[in-house]
């Protein structure tokens, strides 16, 4: 069976360029586990009924992860907003110099209000895009030096350096709590048969974006 995440898919020249695969991958369980289970239920009823008791406990137990990454998700987006706010801020300080992307308010206030729980990838998009416009707060100071000085926009920048590191905290946590969801749903035979009848799939991890990760490339020194 072919490997479902492939990062191989495109020509790399030199090397394998590692990036995370954006894709959830459903569980699914063959015949071989129907015919376990009823194996076990021909047995006798203790070893049907224990299997039984250690699918429920399970399923609490992915419900239960299923929060923690919720959560974790969560205190990413409330990162962010802050962020936003920041970069609110740092636009009127600087004549609104930069152009803000509305629509990234929108899908931060979104997911801050649970309209887009599930939705890893917009909210790795969400996050690059503000990275983005910061970019363009920096570049609008190096335009006007004088601006650096401005103690205002020094707390601003102060504050997104803060928050920066917050979230890549926040980012790694949730990363992790991510990587133990992708493991257990694939623990056969009970989380695994579990996870698949409730139609549950793999998460996508927090990842940087196509522009970081070309940048990151480059000479410094």
């Amino acid at each position: 069976m072919a490997n479902p995440l492939d990062e191989t898919r495109d020509p790399v020249s030199t090397g394998r360029d590692a990036r995370v695969i954006e894709k959830q991958i459903p569980v699914k369980v063959g015949p071989g586990s129907t015919v376990f289970e009823v194996i076990l239920w021909c047995l006798a009823i203790i070893p049907g009924l224990v299997f039984l008791f250690m699918k429920i406990k399970a399923g609490e137990y992915l419900r239960s992860l299923e929060q923690k990454i919720q959560h974790d998700a969560s205190t990413i987006d409330n990162y962010l907003e802050q962020r936003v706010l920041i970069l609110q801020n740092a636009a009127k300080l600087l004549d609104k110099a930069i152009d803000l992307d509305k629509d990234v308010m929108v899908k931060v206030a979104a997911y801050r209000g649970g309209a887009n729980p599930n939705n890893d990838a917009a909210r790795n998009e969400t996050s690059a895009q503000i990275d983005e416009m910061f970019a363009k707060v920096n570049i609008a100071l190096e335009r006007y030096p004088e601006l650096k000085a401005h103690e205002a926009i020094q707390r601003c920048m102060e504050q997104n350096a803060y928050l920066q590191k917050e979230i890549t905290a926040a980012r790694d946590l949730y990363n992790d709590t991510v990587y133990t969801w992708n493991s257990a749903i694939q623990q056969w035979p009970t989380k695994m048969i579990v996870a698949a009848r409730a139609g549950y799939t793999t998460r996508i991890p927090f990842s940087t974006s196509e522009e970081i990760r070309t940048a990151a490339r480059g000479t410094f020194f």
